[in-house]
């Protein structure tokens, strides 16, 4: 009797290394521009001399280096998590669930390709 599949094709694997490439690149460039971002807020212009609404203006700037920061920091987790799955593909461990141990859905790793749980695996933990 013959196996599960064990792991994808080296040929599958290339396919999502592609993907995986590519959404790392777009997700840095993502990165660098919520980083300009927050680094444009720290401007010494003259808006900072105007005493009209000055208090408003200052908590509403606090509030968005905040949320650009919150930003960032999930940006840059999920950089990690496509590097992760890239290092997976590289030693063709690449979509084998981590609970279950069976493939993840090509359709699930085509659309969240840091998965490293399949559906089911995700359903089990509710």
């Amino acid at each position: 009797m013959v196996d599960e599949i064990a792991r994808y094709s080296d040929a599958d694997l290339a396919e999502f290394k592609e993907i995986i490439l590519k959404k790392i690149q777009k997700a840095q460039a993502d990165l660098d521009l919520i980083k300009s971002a927050y680094m444009n807020d720290l401007n010494n212009g003259t808006d900072d001399t105007s005493p009209t609404f000055k208090a408003f203006e200052e908590g509403s700037e606090t509030m968005s280096k905040e949320a650009n920061s919150q930003l960032a920091i999930r940006q840059e987790k999920f950089i990690r998590d496509l590097k992760n799955a890239l290092f997976r593909v590289e030693n063709k461990t690449y979509g084998i669930c981590k609970v279950t141990g069976k493939l993840i859905g090509k359709e699930r790793l085509k659309i969240v390709p840091h998965a490293t749980m399949s559906i089911e695996a995700k359903n089990l933990q509710r």
